[in-house]
């Protein structure tokens, strides 16, 4: 993944809704995603989910019901994000959320296979 450049997307809207579970995130360059927490917090950027290196990485389960608490803005090129389960250490760079954006679809897909692959059966069936 590259580094931020003085042409990458940079977000101009992050709204919660916390209701339904869902980060809205605007673009400047008028793409407009809707991630679910579930999604942000399984593809946490932490080390802690990801590991140090490939390979390394932790599946993250039961977190169907995981809400973000806290939103804290990171210099002008990231967000903090607190979830409801406690993890706070992941820092979501403009790049990797519009990366997490536009590869949605597939990330999740293989989010279901790995959860599959393991045995683990998601509390609901409703896509994230």
């Amino acid at each position: 993944m590259s580094g931020l450049t003085p042409d990458s997307p940079r977000p101009t809207d992050i709204r919660l809704h916390q209701k339904s579970r869902l980060l809205e995130i605007t673009f400047d360059d008028n793409t407009t995603c809707m991630l679910s927490c579930e999604f942000l917090r399984v593809y946490s950027p932490s080390a802690e989910v990801r590991g140090h290196g490939p390979g390394q990485e932790t599946l993250q389960i039961g977190k169907e019901d995981v809400n973000i608490t806290a939103i804290s803005p990171v210099g002008n090129y990231a967000v903090k994000l607190t979830f409801s389960d406690g993890h706070d250490t992941g820092l979501y760079s403009w790049d990797y959320l519009y990366e997490l954006a536009s590869h949605y679809e597939a990330l999740w897909r293989d989010y279901i296979g790995r959860l599959e692959m393991a045995g683990v059966k998601r509390k609901t069936d409703s896509n994230a």
